[in-house]
């Protein structure tokens, strides 16, 4: 058998024992077991929070064992067919070890996931800056960047909110991407992108500069501590946006909810009912009010520590440049490639662990 693939398996072989050390396949499995007799304990269910919280526990443990534990099979089938010495099968088996790489890789990520929620679905809100048309028109790119990205994942995604502008575009949006560490993996897009490109919307063919926002924060269950006083929401109905003709929706069933003490504004409108609109907007609200309590953690630490940070809200964190050359550059990581299109067709991952990677060893400095 070709010398290649045997030392492909071999580096397979030493991937997957350093995975195993890294995600703590062992004391996962030791954990697994207690955790499902806790949860065959009869008087289990009375406290939900705390049920809740075990039962998601279990659920992370058992997919990274299993995830694991998968990989390792599909490389002990693979070794067999090495074994055979047949070229008949080289092929396959080249296939296959591309195949299995690539998973590897994607595990591998899992192990930079250190935050709370990295695990949890992402609410993803964009806002079209300052051009008009123009902006609108890209806030709507990355719309579409982030389906595709969430598509090629098998990942669900659920529009909450739109606002779409007069002539073209949208003035912003906000939808869940339902998938396992999407949160973890979505966080790094959190800023503001910047495009450059020759307008379809200018006449005299010029090249022009958008800017959007892009906010992501976990959709959070009812496992944290975040307290709302009814008296400090103003809660408004409106009639919410239809396709037209016999679609058109002719009550007042879409919620925007403002938080008074933080200034924090949540709409959805895209639930059934007003009830449903509601429920959802409290849900954004509380997990907005969650990371506003995390960001001043983090601010505090640092003053306490006396790291000395700059922050720049509203900075760019990524160009994309359409014109006059093609090129897309991260400015936190300098993670850079020419394939423009292809990352507007939703191939991010490259971008996203590059800003893992640097999050995670700024973590370990």
């Amino acid at each position: 058998m070709n010398e290649e693939i045997k030392s492909k398996i071999t580096y397979l072989e030493s991937q997957l024992e350093t995975l195993k050390n890294l995600l703590q396949i062992e004391q996962k499995r030791i954990n697994i077991q207690k955790l499902q007799e806790k949860m065959s304990e009869q008087n289990f269910w009375q406290n939900q929070s705390e049920a809740f919280a075990i039962a998601e526990e279990l659920k992370k443990n058992k997919n990274d064992v299993d995830d694991w534990e998968v990989l390792l099979k599909k490389l002990e089938e693979l070794k067999e067919f090495v074994a055979l010495e047949d070229e008949y099968y080289e092929s396959q088996i080249r296939k296959e070890i591309d195949q299995i790489i690539q998973e590897v890789e994607q595990l591998k990520i899992r192990t930079l996931f250190v935050e709370r929620y990295d695990y949890a679905a992402a609410i993803v809100e964009i806002n079209a800056g300052a051009g008009g048309t123009e902006a609108c028109d890209w806030a709507n790119m990355l719309f579409r960047m982030y389906v595709r990205w969430a598509e090629d994942k098998t990942f669900l995604v659920k529009i909450i909110n739109e606002l779409k502008a007069e002539e073209a575009g949208i003035k912003n949006i906000t939808f869940l991407i339902e998938g396992r560490y999407a949160y973890g993996l979505l966080k790094s897009e959190r800023g503001v992108h910047r495009l450059v490109r020759i307008s379809p919307f200018d006449a005299n063919k010029r090249r022009h500069t958008s800017f959007a926002s892009v906010d992501v924060i976990p959709q959070i269950k009812d496992d944290i501590e975040i307290e709302i006083n009814p008296q400090d929401l103003k809660i408004e109905t409106f009639r919410a946006s239809g396709k037209g003709g016999q679609h058109v929706n002719r009550t007042d069933s879409a919620v925007r909810i403002t938080h008074l003490p933080t200034g924090i504004t949540v709409s959805c409108q895209n639930e059934r009912s007003q009830h449903q609109n509601k429920q959802m907007a409290l849900s954004i609200l509380k997990a907005k009010l969650y990371e506003l309590k995390e960001e001043e953690k983090k601010r505090n630490l640092q003053q306490l520590s006396g790291i000395k940070q700059k922050i720049e809200w509203g900075s760019q964190i990524r160009s994309y440049i359409l014109y006059p050359y093609l090129l897309v550059k991260d400015h936190r990581t300098n993670f850079s490639t020419y394939d423009a299109k292809a990352v507007l067709d939703g191939k991010l991952d490259d971008f996203i662990y590059a800003y893992l990677k640097k999050s995670v060893s700024a973590l370990n400095v």
